[in-house]
């Protein structure tokens, strides 16, 4: 049977939680344009972020390994996709619009730089004269504005509920990029869900990773509670596991399966004491409605702290966050003293478009690969490297 955008709106009216976002009730795009026959505008959007060159880049940008360490450990583009599947999930089970949490959580990480958080870090302190680097902003900017794909509109032009879950999905009472949105207002529960399943994923994928690597080791994990529960629970089922194939993807399945039955579980607790029977209440609720119960909140901090501790700065971490730092600064440096060195098709912004010089390098820095940076960092410094 055939399915038309509004049959699939009539669906979503019909089936959806009272406090879900239609996609029929959306605010629309920046610049308007005809609606598709087959599919809703947050599907539209989804599919839209998909098809981006910087989708397309998280596949080659460090998650917490740089890529050429392995070919076995997460990037952006997986992470991405894994916290994309519980998102999906939680969406699922509270009865929210998939599609809009879907797109959200596809584009939370399209402006991260190249070398993770670090590549981050060291690119805010370089534009700190220039209104500072953010990711959750530059990855609005990505959609907004660098992306090309219309011949009449600059940016995909999605809808301002992706857009502004883009920005607002995290903390963002103290960010610039969020006083188009009004700041006073949360963002639909469908964007909300989005920073807790980004934090699971992440969590999960880098205790699997640190373990496969050989940085963190099991007995660096049993400060966890969460991971003891975790182990516990994978040790009823099998109590041979360390005989068997998977152990290690097993402790991170159960992982994964306790934080999110928690945060499914306490959502739905938090919307039926807070009364919540629609999106307007969600938004004007005054605090994110999306959070871990009180029992898991503590283990999933503690957690953190761990990984922070034994992980994150491990000496080898260290060294390559370290490396990547001086790469970061020395092209954007390089490029500041002679913005020419950037290819025609980027520094033309500077002087058709209006965007400052210092904003045009940071854009060109964001959207590189680390094996991009790589390669243009030799190709500035050494010598014997081809231009």
């Amino acid at each position: 049977m055939l399915r038309t955008r509004q049959q699939l709106e009539e669906f979503e009216n019909r089936t959806l939680a009272p406090y879900a976002m239609r996609a029929a009730d959306s605010r629309g795009r920046r610049f308007p344009q005809p609606e598709h026959p087959y599919r809703t505008a947050f599907q539209r959007d989804r599919d839209r972020i998909i098809h981006s060159a910087a989708f397309r880049r998280l596949e080659y940008k460090t998650q917490v390994f740089v890529n050429h360490e392995g070919d076995y450990y997460r990037t952006r583009l997986t992470h991405t996709i894994e916290a994309a599947q519980i998102t999906r999930t939680v969406a699922r089970a509270l009865g929210l619009n998939e599609e809009l949490a879907e797109a959200v959580v596809l584009s939370h990480d399209l402006g991260h730089t190249p070398f993770g958080h670090a590549g981050e870090k060291v690119l805010n302190a370089l534009m700190q004269p220039y209104g500072g680097f953010d990711h959750n902003a530059q990855s609005l900017r990505t959609v907004d504005w660098i992306e090309e794909r219309y011949p009449q509109f600059r940016g995909l032009n999605l809808t301002f509920e992706v857009r502004e879950g883009i920005v607002k999905h995290s903390d963002f009472r103290h960010r610039p990029a969020a006083q188009e949105f009004d700041p006073s207002l949360y963002p639909c529960l469908e964007a909300q869900i989005v920073d807790l399943a980004d934090e699971i994923a992440y969590l999960a994928h880098d205790v699997d990773d640190g373990l496969k690597s050989g940085m963190l080791t099991r007995a660096d994990l049993e400060a966890s509670e969460l991971v003891r529960a975790a182990d516990r629970a994978v040790r009823g089922s099998y109590p041979d596991i360390e005989q068997r194939r998977g152990g290690r993807y097993q402790l991170v399945i159960r992982m994964i399966d306790m934080m999110v039955t928690d945060l499914i579980r306490n959502i739905d607790r938090e919307l039926t004491e807070a009364g919540i029977a629609s999106v307007g209440e969600v938004r004007r609720a005054g605090r994110s409605l999306a959070s871990f119960s009180p029992q898991m909140a503590p283990q999933v901090a503690e957690l953190k702290r761990l990984m922070n501790d034994k992980l994150y700065h491990h000496y080898r971490v260290l060294r390559m966050t370290q490396k990547a730092g001086r790469v970061l600064t020395q092209l954007f440096h390089a490029y500041m003293a002679e913005p020419a060195q950037i290819p025609p098709h980027i520094a033309q912004r500077m002087e058709t478009e209006g965007d400052s010089t210092p904003r045009v390098i940071a854009d060109y820095i964001a959207g590189m690969t680390d094996r991009f940076a790589l390669d243009e960092y030799r190709k500035l410094f050494d010598p014997d490297e081809r231009v």
